[in-house]
């Protein structure tokens, strides 16, 4: 009987290798950019970092039931996305609870930067008031600078359908910000 399990033992161990293998070298590939992604969302390195290790680790335990494993990219920027609002919206609601308001940067010394910040907030605050599929799009497509077509793969959506998003998303940008 332990000859029947030692047999079926073996290829099994060869295979969970195998997926670990191939996990690791997706995510030598995927992690910058899930980093990325999530700071584009909370603009903290610390925040974003934190918010792509949980995404790693939930795509860890996933990555056997991940039917196409082609996607993997794909499907971690999205996990990634989606944790990183989470993220975000547990911050608001924690110091909403304590009355602090979110904690500003601190205030620049000089004109230039001041003002290149202030255009870069309210840059990011229009970003954040658009509808999340036109405020993805704009993030990985344009503030990424991925092209069309590995945009629409990272998002798993067709071309047209991301050139119609960023055109829309660029639009209602142009009106936001006069």
């Amino acid at each position: 009987m332990t000859e029947f399990v030692d047999r079926l033992a073996g290829p099994l161990v060869g295979a969970d290798e195998a997926l670990a293998r191939e996990f690791e070298a997706r995510l030598a590939d995927s992690s910058a950019l899930a980093v990325r992604v999530a700071w584009s969302v909370l603009r903290h390195q610390q925040d974003a970092e934190d918010v792509a290790q949980e995404a790693f680790a939930r795509a860890h335990r996933r990555f056997r039931d991940l039917r196409d494993r082609e996607k993997f990219r794909a499907w971690l920027v999205r996990m990634t996305w989606r944790l990183a609002l989470d993220h975000r919206r547990a911050d608001r609601r924690r110091a909403a609870r304590e009355g602090l308001a979110m904690a500003g940067e601190p205030v620049a010394t000089d004109a230039d930067t001041a003002i290149a910040r202030e255009r870069a907030e309210r840059l990011w605050r229009a970003i954040d008031r658009l509808p999340e599929k036109l405020r993805v799009v704009i993030i990985v497509a344009a503030i990424e600078e991925h092209g069309v077509r590995h945009a629409a793969r990272l998002l798993a959506l067709p071309e047209g359908t991301v050139k119609s998003r960023l055109f829309e998303a660029r639009k209602k940008l142009q009106e936001m910000l006069g």
